[in-house]
């Protein structure tokens, strides 16, 4: 089992929607949640919020297995305008749709939720499940805008959730602290989205802060801030949005879940988190080929994260190449989750420049993200763009992320 110490503070009526493609790209959304408020329902909004998408630096798959991850939230963010109502009905919608969904609070079913509104309508849901009383509770209208882009693996669907969860924290006065707010979000997504994910999205997307990565242990959800000032070292986060759109709710990810449960069932385990690399040799004896690089991926990456937090306390950004680049082919070779499209960025963004790279989020499409000296973003960007053309890819979307600050009120 790996431990870490740190010498850093640890701190229904319903209409389909589908979303379009893009997501929106400017850069100040205060106004567009508002306007976009007011044009659905003819009023002003009493206040708005909002919650950053997130790219993991490291540590995937490991957050259902109780395992170490280190993400950070982004500068881009999901706003939303509210205010509440004299009825029960909660009402949303977004810049993303043409549709506005609506609910009464009595009504409310994670069975019946489907499209983009079950993210929405399922954290008003999963408050209940967590012991907020509905029928007490007043409706709300909602409206959305985000400039998080959409299946690219930066978690769009934790910036949804969180930023709405904080909405109603605040005006239904609920006083829940971010781990409790997290796992609604977490709630949501499994049950009303269908997504058997972990809780690493909805935790850096609440606790992040500017210039920091969010380490956290999934096992206890303790987390601490580690040092991530990519300015001062003249790097850049570069984001490479494939364009091969992936979703969490398909079963080629429920499949790896499962894998990993079975194989720790078979090695006697209540989770995988409970073995270090000393277990390997005995579960390679006890499980199939497939299952024991499965196991393997966990085992490696959760120790990947704790040499990551060491490195980047100890000496900084530029020192953290070497395991981006090992996760990523831990990632292609024994968890399979990558895509051409992701081992092309990869590799050609490390031949260019890059101190490192990884394919980021639930994978099967998204994106990966590169570290790479400000100076050669310029050129990264040519080199895998052209690549991409050679090998007739879609034209990537490359773009650059800051750490930034987690959910929060705005007006």
């Amino acid at each position: 089992m790996f431990t870490i110490t740190l010498s850093i503070p640890v701190t229904c009526i319903m209409t389909v929607i589908t979303p379009k493609e893009e997501a929106m790209t400017t850069t100040d959304q205060h106004g567009d949640a508002q306007s976009a408020f007011t044009a659905a329902y003819g009023y002003t909004p009493t206040g708005l919020w909002s919650a950053p998408g997130r790219v993991n630096l490291i540590g995937e798959h490991t957050d259902y297995n109780d395992g170490l991850v280190l993400p950070f939230a982004i500068d881009r963010r999901t706003w939303c305008a509210a205010s509440e109502r004299d009825d029960r009905m909660v009402r949303v919608t977004s810049a993303l749709t043409e549709d506005t969904v609506q609910c009464d609070l009595g009504d409310l079913d994670p069975d019946a939720l489907s499209g983009w509104s079950a993210y929405v309508l399922g954290v008003v849901w999963a408050f209940g499940q967590h012991g907020v009383d509905l029928t007490a509770q007043r409706g709300v209208d909602l409206a959305l805008t985000s400039n998080v882009p959409l299946g690219a693996g930066l978690s769009s669907s934790a910036a949804i959730e969180c930023s709405v969860a904080a909405t109603l924290n605040d005006m239904w006065n609920l006083s829940m602290d971010r781990s409790q707010l997290a796992r609604v979000g977490q709630l949501a997504e499994n049950r009303a989205v269908g997504a058997p994910t972990g809780i690493m999205d909805q935790m850096a997307s609440l606790m992040g802060q500017d210039g920091h990565a969010v380490f956290l242990d999934c096992q206890d959800l303790t987390t601490a801030l580690v040092p991530l000032d990519l300015a001062r070292h003249e790097l850049t986060a570069l984001i490479i949005d494939t364009r091969v759109k992936h979703s969490h709710a398909n079963g080629e990810y429920a499949d790896r879940r499962a894998s990993c449960e079975r194989g720790a069932h078979e090695l006697g385990v209540a989770t995988l988190r409970e073995l270090d690399s000393d277990d390997l040799p005995r579960a390679q004896a006890a499980l199939d080929e497939e299952t024991f690089r499965r196991v393997r991926h966990i085992i490696t990456e959760n120790a990947r994260v704790a040499d990551t937090v060491a490195a980047l306390t100890e000496n900084g950004p530029t020192s953290i190449g070497p395991l981006l680049d090992a996760s990523h082919a831990s990632m292609r070779d024994d968890f399979e989750i990558s895509v051409p499209e992701l081992d092309t960025a990869v590799e050609v963004a490390r031949a260019s420049g890059a101190l490192g790279a990884r394919m980021t989020g639930g994978g099967f499409g998204g994106a990966a993200v590169a570290l790479v000296a400000t100076a050669r973003v310029d050129e990264v960007t040519a080199a895998v763009t052209d690549a991409f053309a050679r090998h007739g890819f879609q034209s990537p979307d490359i773009f650059a992320v800051l750490p930034g600050n987690g959910a929060r009120r705005e007006a």
